[in-house]
């Protein structure tokens, strides 16, 4: 599941930031190896996309898609939200999805298996203490009290999902990937002169790590021309 949960930039203005990002996660992780068709995005507007084949990003449809791919696809679930996020959740549509919510789904949609789960939103650090399992791993954008960055009218992507796409190419597993993940963020915020600075947040459970090797992603063979990967300094 890819969601991007909504359409605007922190000024309320219109803004591409989060389907760019929810689009392009989709591509590259289609050239890491996951079969198109075990992919699924959502977005606040699907109707400005009609070539993608996209759904309403809505919680009900979220879970029950999610429900019904996980019982075809045996393996494990990945779960994916760009958006905007508060101390109470994130942002899906019109509509906040708590910590306890998105819990909740996936452990109805997703028990005993393992599962990675990420959210790229401001705050988005409250979501690990509850997803937390040994069977899975959480990685979010910020701390649960700090916001993140890169959700203006003009940026490409924010700057957690920009950091995705730079690293998911170099193939690895998912933790190799969080760790990178976590370093490019705090450049980038570096070199941008933003602060304080919001510590993406990475948790693997004991069951889940030794068998993240085994889930290697396939290096891309032309990363470079994944558009966007630099878009953020």
């Amino acid at each position: 599941m890819i969601v991007a949960g909504d359409d605007r930039a922190h000024s309320g203005s219109p803004s591409e930031a989060f389907d760019n990002a929810r689009r392009d996660v989709a591509r590259a992780l289609v050239d890491a190896g996951f079969p198109p068709a075990n992919i699924r995005q959502f977005s606040a507007r699907p109707e400005r996309y009609p070539q993608e084949r996209l759904m309403l990003s809505d919680a009900g449809l979220i879970a029950s898609q999610l429900y019904g791919l996980a019982s075809a696809a045996r393996g494990g679930c990945l779960v994916y939200f760009t958006s905007h996020g508060s101390p109470d959740g994130v942002l899906v549509g019109d509509r906040l999805l708590s910590p306890a919510g998105l819990s909740g789904i996936v452990d109805q949609a997703c028990p005993g298996r393992p599962a990675v789960v990420i959210v790229s939103a401001c705050f988005s650090g409250v979501f690990v203490p509850p997803l937390a399992r040994p069977d899975r791993m959480v990685l979010t954008a910020a701390r649960p009290d700090r916001s993140s960055f890169g959700c203006g009218e003009s940026d490409r992507y924010p700057y957690f999902d920009a950091c995705i796409l730079q690293e998911l190419p170099q193939g690895g597993d998912f933790g190799h990937i969080g760790v990178a993940v976590q370093q490019c963020v705090a450049r980038k915020e570096v070199a941008t002169g933003m602060a304080p600075p919001s510590e993406p947040q990475l948790f693997i459970g004991s069951r889940i790590r030794p068998l993240l090797p085994f889930y290697a992603l396939r290096r891309a063979a032309v990363h470079a021309s994944l558009p966007g990967t630099g878009a953020a300094p």
